[in-house]
């Protein structure tokens, strides 16, 4: 209670402005290089690409990042991290926080550039505090270590800045939306310190019956810049409560149309999920000399997420007519806890080597997370009974028939999971002409803990590539690049025939990068094929020991492969049109012959579509102080876990901005045509994810 009031009351005593976008110093350098998605004439343009472990522009870098920055992300009236996926060539939604990138499930989440997501569990990141997101394709073990092949999110949060800023906003919208925000920048009056606070609070009925969402952010900030660097202190609170939003999807038929409507929820209005999180982080930069610079960070998080809700557990037909009309329910009672540690340093050396212009790249991380969940349930039948959750109706719901305190619930049983990370990389870079050629390499050592099961190993990734600018407005790049991902510790037991070596992952990519037309015509085009084996599964054999538990092995393969093509392009000084296109072909190249593949259906993956596009535009009118914009996402058919088809969809959403002096309005309007689709599928019991039906909010703002 004491953090949280003081953060409100540092929000409040500043002046209420907002912070407009920061300045490339005051960002974090976390990413090897910036591929900028989010751009338009002198709005979505970042000009000075310096962000990175090792800084460097987009044509000479060998690796891609897709950079969605403040700009993009005030135009497209974005809340949180659903709302920016379909801007990303290669990645779609998959659930909640996770997506499918380059045909993988992803769920890893880094925050200015260290590991460990505040939000805990079953919670999506807000984007009120969040100055850009940043996505690193491809494998990322070289520099981050433990992760999926597909890529790795980087939010940047918002960083204190010497000039003075400020916003402050309302917002009013369908759903019974409202809510408002301030936030303040500037300098203070000690040589060399500024400091940022800011407030976000939003409360609205979400789509599913029952439901509703509200949040809540404070959010503070110091910094102290002096000759040879600067420091940054963070403080964030976060608070989510979420009405019977423990949500799984909509059941569906055999041509993957929702049985029911799509605002149909199994939860009862009793049901919650609540989530908190206190987060501390300091931030550091030194230049000690010209040719060196060294940075830093470290973050302690504190995570609290309880819930009550009513699980789907098997579709049946009530009146024996021959037609699914009703589900079994099981209710959970969960708590779930975590807390972390991240550190992180990092060095970028340059000078000449040999005669060779050359730079070196040095650093190293540890983290350490320790997690625990308590856990009860009791599972109903097809006929209401005292003490167990009753069934509902797929299409006349009646709620409220047996109150949750009445189910006969047994103790918690609470079960543990930690982790340690520690990994050191070093890379090298050189310049001869128009080639520049990297290679690197990282040392891991990883121990994980769930329950009495313990296991420690470790891996060594590599990396190297190569450019060739052939012109200053055109480079080629290629690379090969490995990933790793630990098996689950609970796996990890000898009786199931553990210990097992961790998933690999490996990519060969190659594209091309054009700045053509003075820079106003920005292109990436790349083709990659991703390799994933050595994937856990039950053994054919069952108990092969004769210890009374069935064994497991290391013996799957899933193929990934694509081409993706991103276009930035100012059409005139006053319009701006942003595309990305995905092809993806993901496939089960190796089994044991019987036993299916976590997310596999046949040689498929599960959400993994082979086309996506999307394209995002905007107009303005300087002399009336308006613009409009402009954004569609197509994607194509899938198939769930359950191998149910996901149909494809494409939806298109607007924004009118209308600016006159330090006032703004924007007016968002999502799913313009209220198409009914489903963002995704999960399993034939829980059904499709339903995309959200037409919605609009109108937020007012005013800036000092």
């Amino acid at each position: 209670m004491m953090f949280r009031r003081g953060l409100m009351a540092a929000a409040l005593g500043m002046q209420c402005v907002a912070a407009p976008a920061l300045a490339e110093e005051d960002a974090p350098r976390d990413v090897e290089e910036v591929v900028v998605t989010a751009r338009a004439q002198k709005l979505y343009r970042t000009e000075e690409v310096s962000v990175g472990k090792l800084p460097t522009e987009p044509l000479a870098a060998s690796q891609t990042v897709q950079v969605i920055n403040a700009e993009l992300i005030h135009d497209l009236g974005a809340r949180n991290a659903q709302d920016l996926y379909r801007n990303i060539s290669g990645v779609s939604f998959f659930s909640y926080a996770g997506v499918t990138a380059r045909g993988f499930r992803q769920e890893e989440i880094f925050f200015d550039g260290l590991r460990g997501d505040p939000y805990a569990g079953f919670s999506v990141p807000q984007l009120f505090n969040i100055e850009r997101l940043e996505f690193l394709k491809g494998p990322a073990g070289m520099l981050y270590g433990p992760g999926a092949p597909g890529g790795l999110f980087n939010y940047v949060t918002k960083k204190p800045t010497e000039v003075f800023a400020a916003k402050a906003s309302t917002v009013v919208g369908t759903g019974s939306r409202y809510g408002g925000s301030v936030e303040a920048t500037g300098a203070l009056p000690v040589e060399g310190l500024s400091a940022r606070a800011g407030v976000f609070y939003e409360d609205r009925d979400t789509p599913r019956r029952n439901a509703g969402d509200k949040a809540l952010i404070l959010d503070t900030g110091l910094k102290y810049a002096f000759d040879l660097g600067e420091v940054t202190l963070q403080a964030t609170r976060y608070e989510q409560d979420l009405d019977a939003n423990r949500l799984r999807g909509v059941p569906v038929d055999a041509s993957g149309r929702f049985l029911t409507s799509r605002r149909w929820n199994h939860n009862e209005p009793t049901d919650f999920l609540n989530f908190e999180a206190n987060v501390l982080q300091a931030l550091a930069t030194l230049r000690p000399t010209d040719s060196l610079t060294l940075s830093g960070g470290v973050r302690h998080t504190e995570a609290l997420e309880t819930q009550q809700y009513h699980e789907p557990q098997g579709l049946f037909d009530s009146d024996g007519d021959g037609l699914v009309d009703a589900t079994t329910r099981q209710f959970r009672d969960q708590i779930r806890k975590q807390q972390n540690w991240s550190v992180g340093v990092n060095g970028v050396w340059s000078g000449a080597l040999a005669g060779v212009d050359s730079r070196v790249l040095f650093g190293g991380d540890w983290f350490k997370q320790e997690a625990s969940l308590d856990n009860r349930s009791k599972t109903g039948l097809r006929t209401a009974q005292a003490g167990s959750p009753p069934p509902l109706s797929l299409f006349d719901p009646a709620y409220g028939l047996v109150s949750t305190s009445t189910y006969a619930l047994g103790p918690f049983v609470r079960t543990y999971t930690d982790q340690k990370r520690a990994g050191g990389y070093l890379l090298y870079e050189a310049t001869v002409g128009p080639l520049i050629g990297t290679v690197g390499a990282r040392y891991d050592d990883f121990e994980d803990r769930s329950g009495a099961t313990t296991f420690s190993d470790s891996a060594l990734t590599w990396r190297t590539g190569l450019v060739y600018r052939i012109r200053p407005d055109v480079s080629f790049y290629g690379q090969w690049a490995q990933s790793f991902e630990p098996q689950a510790a609970t796996s990890q037991t000898p009786l199931a025939g553990g210990p097992f070596a961790p998933t690999e992952g490996e990519m060969f990519e190659g594209g091309v990068k054009t700045e053509l037309m003075g820079g106003r015509l920005q292109t990436t085009a790349v083709a990659y094929h991703i390799t994933r084996t050595n994937i856990l599964q039950a053994d054919p054999r069952g108990d092969v020991d004769g210890d009374g538990v069935n064994d497991q092995i290391a013996f799957g393969e899933i193929v990934s492969k694509g081409v993706e093509l991103d276009v930035a392009a100012d059409l005139t000084p006053n319009w701006v049109l942003t595309a990305a296109y995905a092809y993806n072909d993901t496939r089960i190249t190796k089994d044991n012959g019987r036993t299916v593949l976590t997310n596999a259906v046949g040689d498929r993956f599960a959400n993994a579509p082979k086309h996506t596009l999307g394209f995002w535009t905007r107009y303005q009118f300087p002399e009336l102080g308006l613009a409009v914009a402009f954004g569609g996402d197509y994607v194509d058919t899938r198939v769930s876990m359950s191998g149910q088809k996901v149909r494809p969809y494409t939806i298109f959403d607007a924004s009118l901005i209308y600016t006159r002096g330090p006032w703004e309005a924007l007016l968002r309007i999502n799913n313009l045509l209220d198409e009914t689709y489903a963002a995704s599928g999960f399993i034939d019991r829980t059904g499709h994810f339903p995309g959200e039906p037409r919605s609009a909010f109108l937020q007012l703002s005013r800036q000092w």
